[in-house]
């Protein structure tokens, strides 16, 4: 996105209509963090606030208020001062000095020190909620920026993908008529990488169905490219329009395996992971390990990789897409709760793996015999606002395995020497089936703890093949 002029002239409509709602989102985002600032210390008049409330519950009824807020006034304001500094460094607790002084000032004293605490600790408590108003306001800058980002770059992507041949449409429409389809409009689409996209309104003679597949074949075959139907797409068209996308297909394949066990082999596990298909032929996995085991974990990475598979679907940069979640796990929460997550993004196109960490365990590739390890040392989402994201990008070549693993299953293996055990686990499989390669890695990290599980235990093995 860093990329992209932020300045151009369009002549798209849509695209202008959409600038300005990223632009309208990017100054409500501005005007949020122009709002109150962070703030450490107390005001000099809520300081004053707090005097004049103390001295009115403590000094209303007592002989010596017309002197001590009189003429005494100064010292007894310096008084309460220094009582509040006290508490601020040492707590609550003062010393013996500063008692003696207070107890020598005020025939209240004992009073006049609850009275100044108890409203000390409210003022304090109002400055702790200003400064989490202040935290959930950045959050929401930060979304509103992320998705004006988005929406320039996604209106962009499209305004330079999508163009106009009529000689081809009109091949098209002519080829489908003769095949008892009729055509109502069109759309081409050419991707960032170079790949086609074919958008078209149709149906079939009336009381006839097309299988979605042959139709995509047929175009494939009118463009002079391998096209199927997009991931997801209906199979049959009716006598009714409707809208069916057909792609170039891919140049790879993945198959994954999966070997979990729960903590205590225990039922419920708090590491879930996502394995979807995801538009511009990608294809993500994902892993996340939620904070402590069993039920409550298992909620909170469940709800991490629905939401990531949901912003992936829409179109989101995976980075985008783990700081929003990053953000909306972190506003409105008293306690901290938070979860690893771990991506891998396959281009099934170019064989490349983008590889997204926050907080997550060591990722392996196996090349063969040759192992190499992606190592994260960022934060779990959940923690803090501001959060950084580890990010790589690996060329794949047909016949490599990404292993994506859990803290628990390191964790199992004597300090020091997980990488290097891990690494001969994986080196020594000599099969292809994804499925058995993370089984009989697990096997070999329980015989490392007696078989007893001290953490839930998650491997996700991807294998990538040439088609």
């Amino acid at each position: 996105m860093a990329d992209i002029r932020e300045k151009e002239i369009f002549l798209n409509p849509y695209v202008i209509q959409m600038d300005k709602l990223a632009d309208s989102l990017g100054h409500l985002s501005n005007i949020f963090l122009k709002l109150t600032n962070y703030r450490m210390t107390l005001t000099k008049e809520e300081n004053e606030d707090m005097f004049r409330r103390v001295t009115e519950k403590v000094c209303e009824n007592c002989e010596n208020r017309e002197a001590c807020l009189g003429e005494r006034r100064l010292n007894t304001y310096h008084m309460m001062y220094e009582i509040l500094c006290a508490v601020e460094e040492y707590g609550a607790e003062l010393n013996i000095e500063l008692k003696r002084r207070l107890q020598k000032q005020c025939i209240m004293a004992p009073r006049f020190l609850r009275e100044t605490l108890e409203t000390f600790e409210g003022a304090k408590q109002k400055l702790v909620w200003n400064n989490k108003m202040v935290q959930n306001r950045e959050g929401y800058a930060n979304q509103l920026e992320n998705f004006a980002k988005t929406i320039r770059y996604t209106t962009r992507e499209l305004d330079a993908g999508i163009f106009e041949d009529e000689h081809l449409e009109k091949k098209i429409k002519n080829h489908l008529r003769k095949s008892g389809v009729k055509m109502l409009s069109s759309v081409f689409y050419i991707t960032p990488n170079g790949k086609y996209e074919i958008h078209l309104t149709i149906k079939a003679a009336k009381g006839h169905v097309i299988p979605v597949k042959e139709l995509a074949a047929e175009i494939g075959g009118i463009v002079g490219r391998v096209m199927m139907p997009e991931q997801g797409e209906r199979p049959i068209v009716g006598d009714e329009y409707c809208t069916v996308s057909c792609v170039e297909g891919a140049r790879f394949h993945t198959l994954q395996g999966i070997a979990r066990i729960g903590k205590d082999c225990d039922q419920i596990s708090g590491d879930t992971f996502l394995m979807a298909d995801l538009p511009g032929g990608k294809k993500g996995v994902a892993l996340s390990d939620g904070m402590g085991a069993g039920e409550e974990a298992f909620r909170e990475s469940t709800m991490v990789v629905e939401l990531l598979e949901e912003l992936l679907d829409a179109g989101f940069p995976v980075k985008t897409a783990v700081q929003l979640m990053n953000t909306a796990l972190v506003i409105g929460r008293e306690e901290v709760r938070f979860s690893t997550i771990d991506v891998s993004l396959f281009d099934l196109y170019s064989g490349e793996c983008e590889f997204v960490k926050a907080g997550a365990a060591t990722t392996y590739i196996k090349r063969g015999k040759e192992i190499e390890k992606i190592h994260s040392v960022t934060l779990p989402i959940g923690v803090i606002q501001d959060i950084e994201i580890d990010t790589v990008t690996k060329k794949l070549e047909s016949g490599n395995f990404v292993i994506m693993v859990t803290d628990g299953v390191l964790d199992a293996l004597p300090t020091g020497e997980q990488d290097v055990l891990m690494g001969s686990f994986i080196s020594e499989v000599d099969v292809q089936n994804p499925k058995e390669v993370a089984h009989h890695i697990l096997g070999k990290v329980l015989e490392c703890s007696n078989g007893l599980p001290v953490d839930d235990m998650t491997i996700l093995v991807i294998g990538i093949w040439k088609i």
